[in-house]
């Protein structure tokens, strides 16, 4: 290959691997940065805040390829996804899943710098995230996995930072596993007609035309669990603070969705970046306050 079909297969792949669309990046960083503050007590190892910001980063980057990997056939067929690499034909099947390996090699080799507990939980990360694109063929739950898959850092950072795993890591993990289902269902929501024409599943085909009200009670369960993580670890107002803002971008977050409109759905998904940064300032804040 010549020097342009070179830069070319290297386009393709950090298209395929979305580079160029970093707000997945921050919605799996948010969660492992307020596990990771709280485990250290606003003062997180540098050793482990930067295995852990690279860790997600290339892991999310690994996600990405397999669900392409994965919805090779049906991505064509949505407006939203028609233009990927893998959808056009520009990348291989082959060449995903040889990224895919070797982004997961790479992280795993910055999983290696931890303890034993990180290494063990490393293993399942990986099974959830290999596994997720598929679910949307077998189940109306696919966003529970992906906020599963998503999660999953929240329980690593605790076991790095500190050894253990206690309880509000769990409360930590069940408030990103109902943040990533809330957020992706309102992703799903742009697809769900071309969804509903190819049979793929999702939670937003399963609410139907519930979906705004399923999404209001996974948005109020999620702040009430962020609550009772911050009485586990007497979190004070600053942080009480940031949920309280959080709260309003959810209420904000339902205006954009009244009607159902695909820019508007999107919109609203694209908002909990904010959400996720208002809550990690608030923690911030918290621990340089004290």
């Amino acid at each position: 290959m010549d020097k342009a079909q070179i830069q070319d297969r290297f386009v393709q792949y950090a298209r395929l691997a979305r580079l160029d669309r970093p707000i997945g990046n921050f919605l799996l960083l948010w969660p492992m940065l307020w596990a990771l503050w709280i485990a250290a007590e606003g003062v997180p190892e540098p050793l482990v805040l930067i295995v852990f910001v690279l860790g997600v980063l290339i892991m999310r980057a690994a996600g990405c390829v397999i669900n392409d990997y994965a919805d090779r056939d049906f991505d064509g067929h949505v407006k939203r996804t028609r233009h990927r690499p893998m959808a056009q034909g520009k990348v291989s099947e082959r060449e995903a899943l040889a990224l895919f390996v070797v982004l997961c090699l790479i992280a795993f080799g910055l999983v290696l710098l931890m303890n034993r507990l990180t290494i063990q939980l490393a293993f399942v990360g990986v099974l959830l995230a290999a596994t997720y694109p598929f679910m949307k063929r077998y189940t109306h739950l696919p966003q529970v996995h992906l906020g599963a898959a998503f999660g999953w850092a929240v329980p690593m950072a605790f076991a790095a930072q500190t050894g253990e795993l206690p309880q509000v890591a769990w409360l930590l993990f069940i408030a990103a596993v109902l943040w990533a289902t809330v957020y992706d269902t309102q992703y799903a929501m742009v697809d769900r007609d071309d969804d509903l024409k190819i049979g793929i599943k999702s939670t937003a085909v399963l609410f139907g035309d519930a979906d705004r009200l399923m999404i209001g009670i996974l948005q109020l369960l999620m702040v009430v669990t962020l609550v009772m993580a911050g009485l586990q670890v007497d979190l004070g107002w600053a942080y009480y603070l940031g949920l309280g803002g959080a709260a309003v971008l959810f209420v904000y977050q339902q205006w954009l969705i009244r009607n159902r409109e695909r820019d508007a759905c999107f919109r609203a998904f694209l908002n909990n970046n904010i959400l996720g940064g208002v809550i990690f300032l608030g923690l911030v804040l918290h621990y340089l306050l004290h």
